[in-house]
């Protein structure tokens, strides 16, 4: 069991709070950490707390005339107009006390987590409060103040000159992040999400494919509404194993929204914990097989707190440290703990039922389909190699 691993946590991940009514909610990442300690599958010294990343590092990516507005917004000192130009106080981003200073620390965790694997103190670091790939570079947008993937890429290039390769299986297209690095070639995104027809933030299409000297580093594959587990699976097996090969990699970063789950609110897929135990399964292949085995994890979208996000989180740690063969029931501790607190029944078991949602009748024009989407996003890498 592989326990050169970190865990970086702090309760203050809570702080980053829109409002009580609001679908992000960071008590899952405190209800994932309570389940592995409940497991017993966290040791005191895997656990790193973080930092608050600097005003210099957060521009990296982002105006600092942005940053400035973000510490306005939080004292209640940016007028409605302004906040609006900068896309806060909107219904997906509104404002709240300490607004900067609650994001800052997010995108400082994210680094905390790359310094820690960079400098060899840990061969994996996973930091669930990060993830908030839609934040652009002086604009808030889609639940994300600062894009804390994209500073730390960034942060990576800068200060290590390492090759990234940018993993993102949220529901939601990573734009944040592929608009970032879309002329550089060093750094290799590749997001699969939820076709932008029908949900936000309406990009990711497979023609998105770099600009300049970046052209060709740029990967999208936009599943169709309602994809299940096999064509799910099928797709980002595929996408990730060629794109691994022709980028060859020397670090992966990972952002592991679970929205994609059939329950979640937002989205409009039917994946199933199966594909929560396949995606960090084949990150964790790729990131020895390539990089050293130099893997930083983030967390993202999830907006069922209670029957998925900490189990499917649960289960990135548990592939991360070589204990994923975890099955049957949730530990009993756990489950009285928090079903006071949820307005619906918690999971009995780590997996789900194979009945879980009645039959969905376009399965095989929707897995057709999809395989199509990856024959066209993988046309690049096709192009490249010889003819036999």
């Amino acid at each position: 069991m592989s326990r050169n691993c970190a865990f970086v946590y702090s309760e203050q991940f809570l702080q980053y709070k829109f409002h009580d009514d609001h679908p992000f909610n960071q008590l899952r990442v405190k209800m994932t950490y309570d389940l592995l300690c409940t497991l017993g599958a966290l040791e005191d010294r895997q656990i790193v707390a973080p930092r608050m990343a600097t005003d210099d590092e957060l521009a990296l990516i982002h105006d600092r005339s942005y940053i400035e507005a973000v510490k306005a917004a939080g004292r209640g000192e940016l007028s409605e107009a302004a906040a609006q130009n900068y896309g806060l106080g909107t219904e997906d981003t509104p404002i709240f006390p300490n607004m900067h200073e609650a994001s800052a620390l997010l995108v400082g965790s994210t680094l905390t987590a790359v310094d820690v694997v960079l400098s060899g103190a840990a061969e994996h670091a996973l930091n669930l409060g990060g993830g908030l790939h839609h934040g652009f570079r002086g604009k808030a947008s889609g639940f994300c103040v600062y894009n804390d993937s994209a500073v730390a890429i960034q942060y990576i290039r800068e200060k290590y000159g390492l090759r990234v390769l940018y993993v993102d299986t949220d529901a939601h297209h990573g734009d944040g992040v592929q608009w970032a690095f879309y002329d550089d070639p060093n750094v290799c995104t590749f997001s699969i999400h939820e076709t932008g027809r029908y949900l936000f933030p309406g990009t990711g299409n497979v023609n998105e494919r770099g600009l300049g000297a970046g052209y060709g580093y740029s990967f999208n594959i936009p599943v169709d509404a309602f994809t299940e587990d096999e064509s799910w699976i099928a797709a980002y097996t595929t996408a990730l194993r060629e794109i691994a090969d022709f980028f060859r990699p020397d670090v992966i970063v990972t952002q592991n929204g679970v929205d994609a789950h059939y329950y979640d609110p937002l989205t409009h897929l039917s994946v199933t914990m199966k594909t929560y135990r396949a995606i960090p399964k084949l990150a964790h292949e790729i990131a020895h097989e390539y990089c050293g085995g130099r893997w930083i994890a983030v967390g993202g979208g999830g907006y069922d707190i209670w029957r998925v996000v900490p189990r499917a989180w649960a289960l990135l740690w548990l592939e991360m440290t070589g204990q994923a063969d975890v099955s049957g029931p949730l530990p009993d501790e756990w489950r009285e703990r928090w079903q006071p607190l949820s307005p619906v029944a918690l999971p009995l078991e780590w997996d789900d039922p194979d009945d879980l949602y009645p039959p969905i009748p376009r399965k095989a024009e929707i897995s057709e389909k999809n395989a199509q989407t990856v024959e066209k996003a993988l046309y690049f890498i096709r192009s490249q190699r010889p003819a036999r």
